[in-house]
């Protein structure tokens, strides 16, 4: 997706911080690169980021954030991974999607973006007592943006099926925090305990009633979470 989606919770986070937002190459406003590894994505945000920041990734964005981090830790004041993980597929014992679902969602992508990302967002939000008017605040936010470019998107779930970036979380030495929600389907809570296993600075937060978009459907209690780890880790 790109930034629009996050417009909101930056605009309340921008109300006691600097916010920069960055849209991932081909998606958004930002044009493709020739590079779309994760390293090459990650080196793109670099670019684009200021000298010294605090990184906030969501999802994938997750996981480039988290590499980032990893190859420029003097440029990263902390980390925060709302709904991400440093594997997102689940095996040998390490806590994750399965790759099956994985690869049904990936298909089904390509097929026919507009409604599965429909179908994605209906279930993020099912339950929840405004959900219709958070589905439609949804897709007027993703409306202003055509979708993201074929190669982006290829290159996107490709990351997601395929990166593992433990080793890399496991010798940052910036405070890092873990968001997670407990009804996320996609990065289970379970990922929470194994990420801190692997570094003893990880925070974790779990949101009791949170989905994969915790900053949109529990917008509140995302922004104390991420205002006050800022606050313990913000000279």
């Amino acid at each position: 997706m790109h930034r629009a989606v996050l417009r909101k919770f930056a605009q309340r986070l921008a109300l006691r911080f600097r916010v920069t937002l960055v849209d991932l190459p081909g998606h958004g406003g930002s044009g493709l690169i020739e590079d779309l590894s994760l390293s090459g994505i990650s080196g793109a945000l670099l670019e684009q980021a200021p000298e010294r920041a605090h990184w906030v990734g969501w999802s994938l964005g997750a996981a480039v954030a988290l590499h980032a981090a990893g190859t420029a830790e003097s440029r990263v004041c902390s980390l925060i991974m709302m709904a991400g993980s440093p594997k997102f597929v689940g095996n040998d014992g390490w806590p994750g999607m399965d790759e099956s679902i994985l690869l049904q969602f990936a298909r089904e992508l390509r097929e026919d973006y507009p409604q599965t990302l429909q179908r994605f967002l209906g279930l993020q939000v099912w339950g929840l007592e405004d959900a219709r008017e958070l589905l439609k605040d949804l897709r007027s936010c993703l409306a202003e943006h055509e979708p993201p470019r074929e190669e982006a998107l290829e290159a996107g779930l490709g990351i997601l099926r395929s990166a593992d970036l433990r080793h890399t979380l496991g010798e940052l030495r910036m405070p890092t925090l873990a968001i997670l929600g407990r009804r996320d389907r996609l990065v289970p809570v379970a990922a929470g305990e194994a990420m801190r296993q692997l570094n003893d600075n990880m925070e974790v937060r779990v949101l009791e009633h949170a989905t994969h978009i915790p900053f949109w459907t529990h917008p509140d209690e995302t922004l104390t979470e991420v205002q006050c780890f800022l606050n313990r880790h913000d000279g």
